[in-house]
């Protein structure tokens, strides 16, 4: 992507303004590298998975049965073995104590993070009916403090560059 960037700029052609990845509270592995080429060159991104899968939804809870027809339930193997995991139900587990504490939803934790970060043009969420379309749209809502951002660093072990 750098250099499909670089070439457009050196050549004076249209360059990409826009990328797509998975990127979440629990899957931040685009600030190791996406994120910097993004800023150094103005593109914007575009997450996809930004609940995990359902993990930041709110609606799992560790040790407790998976809602019936929920996501990583139906779909264990192409999801659930993907998010289920001691890692991300401890950072659940907290984030969701975070949230609690300040009268929040994980839901609107997770989008209201995402919108936080300059280099996010929009978030793609899937929905399953007109009332997660709009309880997606009032997610972002929540204008996280630095000191916000500092702590929910510390939950998930990482920090944005």
């Amino acid at each position: 992507m750098t250099e499909a960037q670089w070439i457009s700029r050196q050549l004076g052609i249209e360059r990409f303004i826009s990328i797509q990845d998975e990127y979440s509270l629990l899957v931040r592995d685009p600030e190791r590298e996406l994120l910097p080429m993004a800023e150094a060159y103005g593109v914007g991104l575009l997450p996809y998975f930004p609940l995990a899968g359902g993990m930041l939804t709110g609606k799992y809870r560790k040790d407790q049965p998976l809602p019936e027809g929920a996501r990583l339930n139906v779909n264990s193997a192409r999801y659930g073995d993907r998010f289920i995991n001691e890692r991300n139900w401890t950072i659940v587990t907290e984030l969701q104590a975070f949230c609690e504490a300040r009268g929040r939803s994980l839901l609107e934790l997770a989008f209201s993070w995402l919108a936080a970060n300059p280099r996010v043009s929009s978030i793609i969420a899937g929905a399953t009916g007109p009332e997660q379309v709009e309880a997606n749209i009032a997610a972002v809502g929540w204008t996280l403090t630095v000191e916000d951002l500092k702590e929910i660093d510390r939950i998930t072990g990482q920090g944005r560059n």
